[in-house]
């Protein structure tokens, strides 16, 4: 939902940009495994404590995200196997976050904050599989509050802005309101779809 909105309004500026690019011949790969490799250090950043940093690192890590779509369709490279890609290094990229953040927790020997991270890894990566399964027997299910563009902005705020415990504790819950939240929709898409019947 965020990123579609927030790619309509930096279309033009984020175009011009990946011309540049084409030019200088930098596959969107590249800048795909460029933002993991970012999101490596984030959590690197997260797990020695360096916390307002590791969030400038995974916003930084975002624009990669975005430019390196925008790359494959300008240069004529977009396909559905890129796609596929960029979401298995989407979830490389959640886990090293994620753990990055639980990580920290645990070596500050806080076991209430290790738990609830790891409740927030469970649930974004229940989001995305919950959609992947889902996308089996409906034609879309891109529906939900927390998707990654969101869990990204809540952490990262959290943590530039001296807030981490607070939206570790939000992520914690609103990311299986989510899960839920597609499990439901996906049951009701497949009812409709039943009563329906053959066309």
């Amino acid at each position: 939902m965020l990123r579609n909105i927030v790619e309509k309004r930096i279309h033009p500026p984020l175009n011009a940009l990946a011309r540049i690019l084409i030019r200088r011949k930098i596959s969107p790969n590249c800048l795909t495994l460029t933002g993991l490799a970012i999101n490596g250090a984030a959590a690197l950043l997260y797990f020695l404590g360096f916390i307002a940093a590791a969030g400038a690192a995974i916003v930084f890590a975002g624009f990669f995200d975005m430019l390196d779509g925008a790359v494959a369709r300008a240069s004529g490279k977009a396909s559905g196997f890129g796609g596929f890609t960029d979401s298995v290094v989407d979830r490389y990229s959640d886990f090293l976050i994620f753990g990055g953040v639980l990580a920290y927790f645990v070596r500050e020997q806080d076991t209430l904050m290790t738990l609830v991270s790891a409740v927030v890894l469970c649930g974004a990566f229940l989001i995305s599989y919950i959609r992947a399964r889902a996308e089996l027997v409906v034609p879309k299910c891109a529906v939900g509050l927390m998707e990654r563009p969101e869990r990204i902005i809540v952490l990262a705020a959290g943590s530039l802005f001296g807030f981490l415990h607070a939206a570790v504790w939000f992520l914690a819950v609103t990311t299986h309101i989510t899960a839920l939240h597609r499990i439901i929709f996906t049951r009701n898409a497949v009812k409709a779809s039943q009563q329906e019947g053959p066309v």
